[in-house]
């Protein structure tokens, strides 16, 4: 430290340690450091460190049979070499010091079981506990977390694998000294190979029975079906392979539920809110079905499937990943996506599909990875029970799709999301949404997104398949436009079909044409059948808002503290219901507790009450916290109120903070601006970061050339890809 200049506060600071980890590192008497805090420590001193690490063995291995004891001390195994399932990786990488990241830990029923059994342990008492659960429930992590205060005792854990697990529990079982855990993590490895299993349930029998052998901690863990199979009592005639395997499991075995519950999800919540990354990423997916652990586990594993997927297994993904991004509903249909991924194969690629690539490609992304996830597999759509009032044929809204139904792994999803936003799907797939793709919803959404993409031809067929199927908004549209060519009898028998449905806009718009027509008697009956309805969907709405209005307000001080996501849902129930005071009272709560939502809203309501610097810093404060999108939304209020400075200061602001869309904004002002020179410069530099952002590159194209042809008169390849 003299050599380097630094005090504690800097040692700590360069090594990535607390101050007081540091602290009592240096400290001549008490506890021996963690190996791991030794590494960061003679990284950050450039000390070697495998001699710092033989100096701290010796220090802790003072007694004389360390030597020739079992395992090593607790504090030098790391979690994942213990098969610890590693999270999310492409959230937290491993930092400078070699250490790979944990999530935080939510203590549940079974731990409580544990930590009885350790405390035995540790005052002198020999224990077994076997944790019983599916793959991926947090079993062996419940094992690593529970005998952290036996390592601060100086017990040792032995982990025996070599050369095969069986075969190292025989050959050193009778070698076990006192004050360590034996880990037999997936148990089925010791105690189900015929001969062996018995063998070695007897020696860990005799292990924990014999008192001058104590105290050991023997941790097992196993999945339902193998300790079924071996505490299941065998017929009168029958053999009895597992007779010692059965004794041994009998009163020991813990249930590890396969789902968190709504206090453990609580509990998760709030170290997510602490600023735990891994959590907080997971959570976006397993909120609701509170399999938090199986995300965690499956998360890394799903992402390298994707990534050394074969090309057409990847070209699959990108079809599915592209749907989903694009809001079409969960379930697939294989035959779309089959369609879908022609051209998301490069030419080579494509040329060398084998006749079955699809039926391949299926079963190579249907394979699970830990916590029963697979990248796309195969699903069964619920369907959906009616009371008998309601018409039990379902209306083409509700209709299933054809065929095997698929759904992409939720991680995936999210992925996709992220890493294709800026991306526009190729032609074959809007082809494959328009031929195969059966519910409304999702083919006039897709005709949205391919109107903002610029793909307007398939926008229009797209538009027409969902005004076929009876989507009342397609049908208003495509009316819409008929009205603007002149063919009122034409836009008149679209309004018709959308008015059947019993949409309030489309009979108003019918009557607005009735009118136009001539026809004042069937108007004034139209609107006055919309304003009934009109009425009786306000009166509806009335009485569910004075229903909900008493018990929604007794959670948003609960909603406040835990986070964004209730928060928005409790902001909007209480605006739909029209209690706009209790929902701003819980927007300024939010916002006092540094909510981003609460801080983005009440910026809003700052704007728009003539407080513009009292919402930039609002803004700002939820920008710093990842919400760019609210110094955007920001700027479209200055724009749209004559501050056109203002408005790309805020911009600029949001691409400082590392918003790229933020400079597509910046691009669209300066050309609202009239400034055309300066919104070209900012186009081509967006569209030079990316040979994929063809949106970008059509727009800029768009812009010079508005008829597809150079300057000469040609048409250019740029405007025909």
């Amino acid at each position: 430290m003299a050599r380097l200049r630094l005090n504690q506060t800097d040692l700590a600071g360069k090594a990535n340690l607390g101050r007081t980890t540091v602290s009592e590192a240096l400290q001549p008497e008490g506890t021996a450091p963690s190996p791991r805090t030794v590494r960061a420590l003679a990284r950050a001193l450039k000390l070697p460190e495998g001699e710092l690490l033989e100096l701290l063995r010796t220090a802790t291995d003072a007694d004389a049979d360390s030597e020739t004891a079992l395992g090593r001390p607790i504090r030098e195994w790391e979690p994942h070499d213990l098969e610890v399932h590693p999270a999310d990786t492409a959230l937290a990488l491993e930092s400078h010091t070699g250490a790979r990241p944990l999530p935080g830990y939510v203590q549940r029923q079974h731990d409580q079981l544990l930590a009885a059994a350790v405390t035995e342990a540790a005052q002198g008492r020999s224990r077994l506990v076997v944790l019983v659960g599916t793959s991926s429930t947090g079993k062996t992590r419940a094992c690593w977390e529970a005998v952290q205060p036996l390592a601060a005792l100086g017990w040792r854990l032995w982990h025996p694998f070599d050369p095969t697990r069986a075969e190292a529990a025989l050959e050193e079982l009778h070698q076990v000294q006192p004050r360590t855990v034996v880990w037999l993590n997936e148990a089925q490895h010791y105690l189900g190979p015929p001969g062996a299993g018995e063998r070695i349930a007897a020696a860990v029998h005799h292990l924990l029975v014999q008192a001058e052998r104590g105290p050991v901690l023997v941790l097992a863990t196993l999945w339902p079906k193998f300790h079924d199979a071996y505490t299941a009592l065998p017929g009168p005639d029958d053999p009895d392979p597992h007779s010692r395997v059965r004794e041994l499991l009998a009163g020991r075995a813990v249930t590890v539920p396969e789902a968190f519950d709504g206090q453990a999800l609580a509990a998760a919540t709030t170290l997510a809110d602490q600023g735990d990354p891994l959590l907080a990423n997971a959570l976006t997916r397993a909120h609701t079905n509170g399999r938090l652990t199986q995300d965690l586990a499956g998360a890394p594993v799903l992402l390298k499937r994707y990534e050394h997927a074969s090309p057409p297994a990847r070209a699959l993904l990108h079809a599915a990943m592209d749907a989903r991004r694009l809001d079409v509903g969960l379930h697939l249909s294989q035959a779309f996506l089959t369609e879908a991924a022609t051209d998301y194969f490069d030419d080579t690629d494509y040329d060398h599909r084998p006749a079955d690539w699809a039926e391949a490609a299926y079963a190579e992304l249907a394979r699970p990875v830990h916590g029963r996830q697979a990248p796309l597999s195969r699903t069964t759509p619920r369907t959906r029970h009616l009371p008998p009032t309601v018409p039990l044929q379902p209306a083409a809204s509700t209709a299933l799709p054809m065929g095997p139904v698929l759904r992409l792994a939720d991680y995936l999803e999210q992925h996709g999301r992220n890493t294709r936003k800026r991306l526009c799907p190729p032609a074959s797939f809007w082809h494959a949404a328009y031929l195969h793709l059966s519910h409304p919803e999702d083919l006039a959404g897709l005709a949205r997104q391919a109107g903002t993409r610029h793909r307007l031809q398939w926008a229009h067929h797209l538009e027409l398949r969902a005004a076929e199927l009876g989507n009342t908004q397609a049908l208003l549209t495509l009316a819409k436009r008929k009205e603007l060519d002149g063919d009122l009898k034409g836009a008149e028998s679209l309004a018709r079909r959308a008015a059947e449905h019993d949409d309030i806009d489309a009979l108003r718009y019918l009557a607005k044409l009735r009118r136009k027509a001539g026809a004042q008697e069937e108007a004034e009956f139209l609107h006055q059948q919309a304003a009934r309805k009109a009425v009786a969907l306000a009166g509806r709405r009335r009485t569910d808002a004075a229903r909900e209005r008493e018990r929604t307000r007794s959670f948003t001080q609960h909603a406040a503290d835990k986070g964004d996501t209730d928060l928005l849902r409790l902001v909007a129930q209480l605006e739909e219901s029209g209690d706009l005071e209790g929902a701003h009272v819980l927007i300024r709560q939010a916002a006092d507790r540094g909510a981003t939502y609460g801080l983005l809203r009440l910026a809003e309501l700052r704007e728009r009450a003539g407080d513009p610097d009292g919402a930039e810093t609002l803004a700002s404060q939820a920008a710093d916290r990842g919400a760019t999108y609210g110094l955007l939304r920001l700027a479209e209020l200055r724009e749209r109120a004559g501050d056109p400075d203002g408005a790309e200061t805020l911009a600029w602001q949001a691409a400082d903070r590392g918003d790229d869309s933020a400079l597509f904004r910046l691009a669209e002002l300066r050309e609202n601006n009239e400034d055309v020179r300066a919104a070209e410069d900012l186009y081509r530099q967006i569209a030079s970061s990316s040979s994929e952002e063809l949106f970008t590159r059509d727009k800029l194209f768009h812009r010079r050339w508005p008829h597809g042809l150079d300057p000469d008169g040609q048409p250019t390849s740029l405007w025909q890809r």
